[in-house]
């Protein structure tokens, strides 16, 4: 039986008031007894996506032996229970907007060249557009890149974010509370393997709500450039920052 992440529920902190099981959409949770249980290994994909809808904190990720994620499974699942299944994703750009042309600006701009840069402090932006679910992944400014991939809140906590994070990096923004995180870990993917990056540094903020988009970004680099090293960065709502080293070669390392 293999090893891999799946969920684990603290029964001494859940309260049964079901927020997860809605928030599941593989129908993998299921309040018995007054508290919530996982019923069944193959229906939990590992993402977590139910941990930021639990308001006691009651769901983690851990690392153990379980049967693999059967989506097949889960489709059968959902049938039975009446739930509208999946769409299919389409890693197409969901919007056919002049905006979302992929644009490469070269190197940062130079400080007062812009009316913007009137601080004198130039931006470290070197591309459009920045939102994961815009970016197409034949984007010539991903390929050998060092890729940063950032929770849309991040820029507000971190001051310096442009000197500090963003200067040389391809940018990939998103938010995994409100986006599809399915999506990201097959748009990852096919970046990953397209571009074949130098380097992934991840930022995301201390709530465990942002924990899907780092656990996306490894599992992805994990299919498509297990050679790839990741930094995960987690940021405090007041700004500070903890560092976690993922090297290449690892698999699914622990946050």
């Amino acid at each position: 039986m293999p090893v891999r992440d799946i969920i684990r529920i603290d029964e001494n902190k859940c309260d049964g008031c079901g927020d997860c099981v809605t928030a599941c959409a593989e129908g993998a949770l299921q309040i018995i007894d007054g508290k919530a249980k996982l019923v069944s290994d193959i229906y939990c994909d590992g993402l977590g996506m139910c941990i930021g809808n639990c308001p006691q904190g009651a769901i983690t990720i851990e690392k153990r032996e379980a049967d693999e994620y059967d989506e097949e499974a889960v489709e059968a699942h959902l049938a039975g229970q009446g739930q509208p299944q999946p769409e299919p994703i389409s890693l197409q750009v969901p919007h056919a907007c002049p905006g979302s042309m992929a644009r490469s600006f070269g190197t940062a701009a130079e400080p007062n060249s812009t009316p913007a840069a009137l601080s004198g402090v130039p931006s470290q932006l070197r591309q459009w557009p920045v939102q994961l679910m815009l970016v197409p992944p034949h984007a010539p400014y991903l390929r050998d890149a060092d890729i940063l991939i950032c929770a849309d809140c991040v820029p507000f906590a971190v001051p310096d974010f442009h000197s500090r994070f963003l200067a040389g990096r391809a940018l990939l923004v998103g938010c995994p509370k409100l986006d599809d995180v399915q999506f990201y870990l097959q748009k990852l993917t096919q970046i990953f393997a397209e571009a074949k990056p130098r380097r992934i540094t991840v930022l995301k903020m201390e709530v465990p709500c942002c924990n899907g988009i780092a656990q996306v970004t490894k599992m992805a680099r994990d299919q498509a450039a297990p050679e790839v090293p990741i930094d995960v960065h987690t940021v405090g709502v007041r700004g500070d920052i903890s560092t976690h080293h993922a090297p290449g070669g690892m698999r699914r390392e622990a946050m």
